[in-house]
C-alpha cells in the first residue's frame, strides 16, 4: 500500500540569536513513531540526509532535522563548533518542543545518529536519560581510535593557541568524502552538495570533537537506553572497534550491534543500492520491534494506580522563534521491484 507523505521546511531561533534551519518528513497519516536526526560532521539534513527521511517516512515515522549552527542551511561561520554543548543543546530545545506537541503524545521517540551525529545522540541521552525510547547509531563517533588520536603533547600545544586563532582552518585531514563513500557515483553527487563542508577543520572545532570523544569514551557505561549500533567493517573513517566498545560497555540492557563485511564509513549515502536496502532494512525492522515495545510500556504505565504513583508533567514554555514555513511539499511513495521510489505531486 502507497504511503503519502509531505516535506517542510523552516527556520528557527535558537537561544543565542542564530537561525537555524529545520527539516520534516511527516505522513499524512498517524505516524507510528518520532525518529529525531543528528547529522555528522559538515554534513546536512535537506539533502544528504533525505535518503533517510524519505525512507522513514515511507515507513510510517515523522522525520524531524535540524542543521547545526554553521552547518548546511543554518547561520554562524562554517563547521565552526564553538562549544559541542551548543549543539546538543539546540537539538534538545526543537525535539523537546516537537516530542510536546499534543498530535504526538504518547509516540516513541527515537534518536538516529550518523558519524559525529552519533555522540550527539548519545549527549541528547546523557542529558535527558529517560526521555528517549531508542536510538539508532550509524558508524558513531563515540571514542576516538588509536589509529588517529594525536599525541598528547600535541593537543597541549594546540589547545595553548585555540583561543587566539580558534576559527584557523589548520587541521591537517585527508579526504573525508573519498574515504567514506564507496560507490564513485555517489561520492560525486556528495561532493557536488554545496551545504556540505569541504575545507580543512577549524582548530577549535577539531578540540571539541576530539574532548567529546574522549569524554564519551569514558562514560560509555552510562548508555541505558536501547539502541542499534551499524558499522561497516571496512570503515577507516570511524574504527568499528569504536563500535564494539560502545556495546560492550554500555549499560543498556537492550542493544544490538551489527557489522557490514566490506562496507565503508557512509552505510546509509555511499554504499550501492543493495547494501543501502539492506541497511535501511535492518533499521526499520529494529525501529518497528522497539515502536511496539514503547507503545506496550506505554500501555502498562497507565494502569490505575495510588496518588503517589502520578508523575505531574510541566511543558516548559518555549522562548525561541519560528520562521514562517519556507517550504511544503506532498509526495507519494511506494515499492517497485526492490527500489524504493517517491514522487512529488507537484
Amino acid at each position: 500500500m502507497d504511503l503519502e507523505f509531505e516535506y517542510h521546511e523552516e527556520h528557527r531561533m535558537n537561544s543565542r540569536g542564530v537561525h537555524l534551519f529545520t527539516c520534516k518528513w511527516v505522513p499524512l497519516s498517524s505516524p507510528k513513531a518520532l525518529v529525531f536526526l543528528c547529522h555528522g560532521y559538515g554534513m546536512e539534513c535537506s539533502r544528504f540526509m533525505r535518503e533517510c527521511g524519505v525512507r522513514l517516512a515511507c515507513a510510517n515515522y515523522a522525520v524531524y532535522g535540524i542543521d547545526y549552527e554553521g552547518h548546511g542551511q543554518s547561520e554562524g561561520p562554517r563547521c565552526y563548533i564553538k562549544k559541542f554543548d551548543n549543539i546538543v543543546n539546540d537539538c534538545y530545545d526543537y525535539y523537546k518542543s516537537i516530542s510536546e506537541i499534543p498530535e504526538y503524545k504518547g509516540k516513541a521517540k527515537f534518536l538516529y545518529g550518523e558519524s559525529m551525529g552519533g555522540a550527539v545522540a548519545l549527549l541528547l541521552h546523557r542529558k535527558d536519560p529517560s526521555f528517549w525510547d531508542g536510538a539508532v547509531l550509524v558508524a558513531p563517533m563515540c571514542k576516538i581510535s588509536e589509529k588517529v588520536k594525536p599525541p598528547q603533547v600535541v593537543i597541549n600545544i594546540l589547545t595553548k593557541v585555540e583561543d587566539v586563532i580558534p576559527k584557523w582552518k589548520i587541521v591537517p585531514t585527508k579526504d573525508v568524502i573519498n574515504s567514506a563513500f564507496k560507490d564513485p557515483a555517489k561520492r560525486e553527487r556528495i561532493r557536488r552538495n554545496k551545504l556540505i563542508y569541504q575545507d580543512k577543520p577549524r582548530l577549535k572545532t577539531a578540540l571539541e570533537m576530539l574532548r567529546t570523544s574522549m569524554s564519551l569514551e569514558d562514560s560509555l557505561y552510562k548508555v541505558k537506553l536501547p539502541f542499534f549500533v551499524l558499522h561497516g567493517e571496512a570503515d577507516t573513517v570511524t574504527d568499528p572497534e569504536v563500535s564494539r566498545a560502545l556495546y560492550e560497555r554500555a549499560s543498556s540492557k537492550d542493544k544490538t550491534i551489527k557489522l557490514y563485511p566490506g562496507m565503508w564509513h557512509g552505510l546509509t549515502s555511499g554504499e550501492p543500492d543493495d547494501n543501502i536496502d539492506k541497511v535501511f532494512e535492518d533499521i526499520i525492522v529494529w525501529l518497528d520491534k522497539h515502536t511496539t515495545n514503547a507503545a506496550y510500556d506505554s500501555l502498562q504505565s497507565i494502569e490505575p494506580c495510588s496518588n503517589d504513583g502520578i508523575e505531574n508533567l510541566t511543558k516548559a514554555a518555549s522562548k525561541e522563534k519560528i520562521a514562517p514555513q519556507k517550504q511544503r511539499r506532498s509526495y507519494l511513495c511506494g515499492l517497485r521491484g526492490r527500489r524504493l521510489l517517491y514522487h512529488s505531486d507537484i
